[in-house]
């Protein structure tokens, strides 16, 4: 009998242990997670940009379309000039 109650002890310890520690990050990551969200709320509500969007430097997705634009208009020039593409 006292070996089992021994494995059981054996056994429950390091278990709780690590429940504990799971839980302990669990709530930090959690508690990070929920002052970041705030922080970009407050961003949002005060209007400011980060400073990564830069208003002067457009967006990626504008980029591009502005590079497709300009190679539609290359090759409609071209069309126009007679040469072929």
């Amino acid at each position: 009998m006292a070996n089992i109650a021994s494995d059981l002890a054996t056994n429950l310890i390091p278990a709780a242990v690590a429940l504990s520690a799971l839980m302990i990050v669990s709530l930090v990551a959690l508690r990070g997670w929920r002052d970041w969200i705030q922080l970009k709320r407050d961003e949002l509500a005060a209007g400011h940009i980060s400073p990564a969007q830069d208003a002067a430097v457009p967006h990626a997705g504008s980029r591009i379309e502005i590079a497709d634009l300009k190679e539609r208009l290359r090759k409609l020039e071209a069309i126009a000039a007679g040469v072929d593409l």
